[in-house]
């Protein structure tokens, strides 16, 4: 019985063997159409954010008021090349590693100054083009 199976599975044949070539080009497709959308969703983005830390990091300037990773708020007393010294409350004074700082709250609030002071401008100009 068991000579019966075996020859049976040797005598099998095994497989289509006039396959077509290029067939392994194809199987190929999906893992590079991964690997691109990979790249566009993950690492590209990743890529810009950390650009924007590293601008953000290197424009700190002392008034700066800012966020540490760990949720303490404060503003900036004064910036050396690795750390700052961020003044908490009154008397309290903390030095930090620059890379423990998350975000500095007013460059935005500049930012949105800035852009409060550029809009009625815009409207001035539309308001005298209006009037000739």
């Amino acid at each position: 019985m068991n000579s019966f199976v075996f020859s049976l599975l040797l005598g099998a044949p095994q497989g289509a063997e006039g396959a077509a070539p290029g067939g392994g080009l194809i199987n190929f497709l999906p893992l590079v159409a991964i690997i691109g959308i990979f790249y566009f969703l993950i690492i590209r983005p990743q890529n810009k954010k950390q650009k924007e830390t590293q601008k953000m990091l290197s424009a700190l300037k002392k008034g700066d008021r800012i966020v540490t990773i760990g949720g303490i708020h404060g503003s900036i007393q004064s910036v050396k090349e690795s750390t700052v010294i961020v003044r908490v409350d009154d008397n309290i004074k903390l030095e930090f590693s620059r890379s423990a700082i998350s975000s500095v709250e007013s460059q935005a609030k500049e930012e949105k100054e800035d852009k409060k002071i550029e809009a009625p401008a815009e409207d001035e100009s539309d308001a005298e083009e209006k009037s000739e």
